[in-house]
């Protein structure tokens, strides 16, 4: 499947946190052409295995990109029928005003996100940004009609279509971490034109928006010898300084920081000067705010990498990203679990 065409089928489903299910049965046909076992763990993450050459350390290395995404959730309907919300994951208020949205009821509802006009408000609030509590959507119905079609706790996701703009670069809603969805696909077709012998677990993780609950139970459930986070990392803008961010088309950012095994990443660094793999230096010194940071301390620990590819207006409905930075992380990764096996894993994972 074309990395392009995957990945926008990837974003058109709603996969709000914690309402993953469809996304997940999507993703479960599209693997299990390219692996040899599907199976889940009991918060709801998809895991795709290709297994590798036999050996006698059955050596695991998991791969990790999230399938949810932030949204919204109804919170009450007003006396004039409006909408009332709140955000599941981190939601700026501000990027919601006059958003086309979607209530996913019994049956889609779609609405736009008002507030009240600027003419109408006084001096001292124009120049303040609007809160969640300003923010209501209207679906054209009066209050009785609304509670008929809508329920408190609906999941309201931003209707956005998929666009591919110049130099190979898309943008829409949820590419954080469609993105690295689309790279693990990318990613199994690359092995199978290479040997490996470490078992590969591509893991599908949900919940990573409101707090990697699904790396921590995946992770435990595999306990592999190696964990690689994929997740998109801030893309360089004009406001943003170098040290903060990272370039579109200049590959993946191999992060740096607490989170990373040191020997690891040197690996990967190795391995993307070996084959001319574009790549760049991501810096974090925290627990990153990846599926990594759950992945580290799962168990007695694991050792772990994160890698970013970049992305641009992160959390909002227009997230944009550039696809060979998809490929490159992709060609990366294979060629990285390639070159892992029983005589020299030990090596690698000391410090």
């Amino acid at each position: 499947m074309d990395t392009i065409e995957f990945l926008k089928e990837l974003s058109n489903y709603n996969s709000v946190s914690g309402y993953e299910q469809n996304l997940s049965k999507y993703i479960h046909n599209v693997f299990q052409k390219y692996t040899d076992d599907i199976t889940y763990d009991k918060l709801g993450s998809l895991i795709a295995i290709k297994n590798g050459e036999k050996n006698y350390q059955n050596i695991k290395i998991m791969l990790a990109a999230h399938i949810d995404e932030i949204g919204l959730m109804v919170t009450g309907i007003a006396e004039n029928g409006s909408i009332k919300f709140t955000s599941v994951g981190g939601v700026d208020p501000r990027t919601l005003v006059a958003q086309e949205v979607i209530i996913h009821s019994e049956k889609e509802i779609y609405g736009v996100i008002g507030t009240l006009p600027p003419h109408l408000q006084d001096s001292d609030s124009k120049d303040n940004a609007f809160k969640m509590e300003d923010l209501y959507i209207d679906i054209g119905y009066d209050e009785v009609k609304a509670k008929e079609l809508i329920s408190i706790g609906d999941i309201i996701t931003i209707k956005r279509e998929f666009k591919v703009l110049e130099s190979n670069t898309v943008t829409s809603k949820s590419l954080d971490d469609k993105a690295g969805v689309a790279t693990l696909l990318e990613c199994v077709k690359e092995l199978k034109k290479l040997k490996h012998q470490a078992d590969v677990y591509n893991v599908f993780t949900v919940q990573e928006e409101v707090g990697t609950r699904g790396a921590i139970t995946s992770t435990y459930k595999i306990d592999p010898d190696i964990g690689i986070a994929i997740d998109v990392g801030f893309g360089k803008t004009p406001e943003l300084e170098d040290a903060d961010s990272i370039k579109m088309g200049k590959g993946p950012a191999i992060t740096l920081g607490g989170n990373i095994h040191p020997q690891l990443r040197k690996k990967l660094i190795v391995i993307a000067e070996k084959y001319n793999i574009p790549y760049q230096t991501e810096l974090d010194p925290g627990p990153t705010g990846t599926d990594g940071r759950s992945i580290q301390i799962s168990r007695a620990g694991i050792p772990t990498l994160v890698i970013s590819i970049p992305l641009r207006y992160m959390h909002t409905s227009v997230e944009t990203i550039n696809i060979d930075d998809i490929k490159n992380t992709a060609k990366l990764i294979a060629r990285f679990i390639s070159e892992i096996d029983s005589n020299n894993l030990e090596g690698y994972l000391c410090y």
